[in-house]
């Protein structure tokens, strides 16, 4: 198996991949990376031209982006379960709700943060159309099945309860029954807990982060 090497900081979307990791349950090394001026070095854009984590290097293959990475890694490691079966029609369903957060509940959300121009005038052009109607459609696609692709729990869920977590506990988006209890569903897996134990542990020998 080849060695996997984990480019991260507890402070950022690493903790998503971090959550993967667990899930899979390989084994992997971890360069914790500072923010500034490391994440800027010649060593780490040859990893990351962005300069940003998370990102993986698996072998000699590098990916980033957290839903990129997750796939890869459900991809990887078919025995995991992790993903549904190519043939199966769950597996279009989990390439949806993959980029769905990737693209228009991420953008939604950040313009929910940022007070970013989004109206009736412009909601046609951009990729997440009305804000309200991505947290919409997710609540509805929750309230239906107890996972994201249906009865079985997928790389997927670990990333929509991630992005929930985060912008619930940031106050970006409002207080939402179906999506509280989605998380705390997602969150009491041994996966999950081990992995936001190791990312808090992690937090204790880094720098603070600074706004």
């Amino acid at each position: 198996m080849s060695e996997l090497t984990f480019y991260t900081h507890p402070m950022s979307r690493g903790r998503v991949v971090r959550w993967m990791l667990e899930e899979v349950g390989i084994a992997y090394s971890v360069k914790a990376m500072e923010f500034g001026p490391e994440m800027k070095t010649e060593d780490y854009l040859a990893i990351n031209p962005m300069g940003k984590v998370p990102a993986i290097k698996h072998g000699n293959t590098v990916v980033t982006e957290v839903a990129a990475i997750c796939a890869y890694l459900a991809d990887q490691f078919p025995d995991k379960k992790l993903s549904p079966s190519p043939q199966s029609p769950e597996r279009g369903v989990y390439y949806r709700w993959l980029f769905f957060m990737a693209g228009p509940f991420e953008m939604a959300t950040s313009a929910m943060t940022y007070d970013w121009k989004i109206d009736s005038s412009n909601a046609q052009a951009v990729g997440c159309g009305q804000v309200e109607d991505s947290i919409n459609t997710l609540e509805k696609a929750l309230t239906e099945n107890a996972y994201i692709c249906g009865d079985q729990f997928t790389a997927a869920d670990i990333l929509v309860s991630s992005y929930l977590w985060w912008e619930t506990m940031q106050k970006n988006i409002p207080p939402n029954e179906v999506f509280k209890q989605y998380i705390e569903r997602m969150e009491s897996r041994p996966a999950a807990k081990r992995a936001n134990e190791l990312d808090d542990e992690l937090a204790k020998h880094l720098k603070p982060v600074t706004a």
